[in-house]
């Protein structure tokens, strides 16, 4: 990934010059399935990317293959409308939740084969896998969060702080806490072992839709029903970043595995793509007609996928990110820390054409004509993005110099045990 560094002041006062980062390509539309037969509720990609997973009210699981011309697998065997589904980290199951109050677990090959068990008395709103794909959290409209072992489908405990509908509940990178929100309007951080309520955040101003954890681990970010987007630290419990960007609820959302972009679903009909450590607005995307209900990116972050009340299940190519995925997700960072509002940025419009299924990229952005603007006005915003950068090189600085400070601790503990070691006759 292009590191976006000090920027040079623009030669004209442009406004897209001085919002926009330098970007290899505009996503383009890859790919484009149907058949599902009512609004699809959610999207995942496999470990290996060659499949891909979406849920529908229409009560049914499709399993699409990225290969052409491959036919997609449909699994049936819930009795209600399909909420949520995720693949286990290794790709071999995949889970689903269901209006039906159950979750299955099925081996998504052709015979589709699926164990079942109640889960919960109301409509199961979430399902995901630790890391280590030993665990399942679930979360419910009967009010709480519970967790099963997976191969046993056993319950182990349940977490029921919420006072409302449970909408979303996911574990952190490194199974050692689990995040959710909930119609009550607060997002709270649980510790696993513990099974105590860390923290809740109550900062949300009407139901909050969906949460998931930054891939560093370091933050969160939640959607909402009032149309925003919050990045929370997960260790002071600080809010990061505030976006108010949609103009209807935030129904989904997905970080990029390098941890540098945010992608947003709304009902608004569109997809944003954030750039976190900048605090803007880099794309919107127009593929959906109605809401868009669901967003994920695939596990390297070359594409994503998006789903609607439409009917329609997208692939996208990200294009916006293409340097080797391995070292960047090595150095993954934690937001920078800014407050924004990011109310009145620019953006790039990205529609799809009529013709559906044709790639976007013979149809990328024209270059726009520069916005004339007061000098007192550029000098200003200049200003502002100069020390925009110095903030975010000096957040960079300070994690390399805490790097450094935590591995000479380390080695100096490792020589003192060596020392103690030898002393002992």
């Amino acid at each position: 990934m292009k590191n976006v560094g000090p920027r040079k002041a623009p030669s004209s006062p442009s406004l897209l010059h001085l919002t926009l980062p330098v970007l290899q390509e505009d996503p383009s539309l890859e790919r484009h399935f149907k058949g599902h037969r009512d609004a699809v509720t959610s999207v995942d990609f496999s470990l290996n990317m060659k499949q891909l997973a979406s849920g529908s009210m229409d009560s049914c699981l499709m399993v699409w293959h990225m290969k052409p011309q491959s036919r997609a697998y449909r699994f049936t065997g819930h009795k209600d409308a399909v909420t949520c589904v995720n693949f286990s980290p290794s790709g071999h199951l995949l889970a689903s939740g269901s209006r039906d109050k159950t979750v299955r677990i099925w081996v998504p090959n052709v015979k589709g084969e699926s164990t079942v068990f109640r889960a919960h008395t109301a409509t199961v709103r979430s399902v995901h896998f630790c890391s280590d794909g030993q665990s399942l959290v679930t979360a419910s409209d009967d009010k709480t969060v519970k967790v099963w072992s997976t191969h046993r489908q056993r319950f182990l405990f349940s977490l029921s702080q919420h006072i409302n509908w449970v909408r979303c509940a996911k574990f952190s990178p490194d199974g050692r806490l689990i995040v959710s929100a909930s119609d009550d309007k607060t997002v709270k951080l649980w510790d696993k072992t513990s099974r105590e309520c860390v923290h809740s955040y109550c900062e949300h101003g009407s139901f909050v839709t969906y949460v998931d954890f930054h891939p560093s681990g370091t933050c969160i970010a939640a959607a909402g029903m009032d149309n925003t987007v919050k990045v929370w630290d997960v260790r002071t419990h600080r809010l990061l970043q505030h976006y108010q960007l949609h103009s209807a609820a935030v129904n989904a959302l997905s970080f990029h595995p390098s941890g540098n972009y945010l992608i947003t679903a709304s009902s608004d009909s569109t997809l944003k793509i954030l750039d976190l450590m900048e605090g803007r607005l880099l794309y919107t995307l127009h593929g959906h007609q109605g809401p868009a209900t669901t967003v994920a990116f695939s596990r390297t972050g070359e594409y994503f996928a998006s789903g609607g009340s439409d009917e329609q299940v997208m692939v996208w190519k990200s294009n916006f990110d293409v340097v080797d995925y391995g070292e960047i997700i090595k150095g993954q960072r934690s937001p920078a820390t800014l407050t924004s509002s990011a109310g009145n940025l620019p953006e790039v419009d990205l529609p799809v054409p009529s013709g559906r299924g044709k790639s976007l990229e013979s149809m990328q952005s024209q270059p726009q004509e520069p916005v004339s603007m007061p000098q007192t006005l550029t000098s200003t915003l200049e200003h502002i993005v100069g020390q925009l950068d110095v903030l975010t090189q000096t957040v960079s600085i300070l994690e390399q110099r805490l790097t450094l400070t935590e591995d000479k601790l380390k080695q100096c503990l490792q020589n003192q045990q060596l020392i103690m070691q030898r002393a002992t006759p």
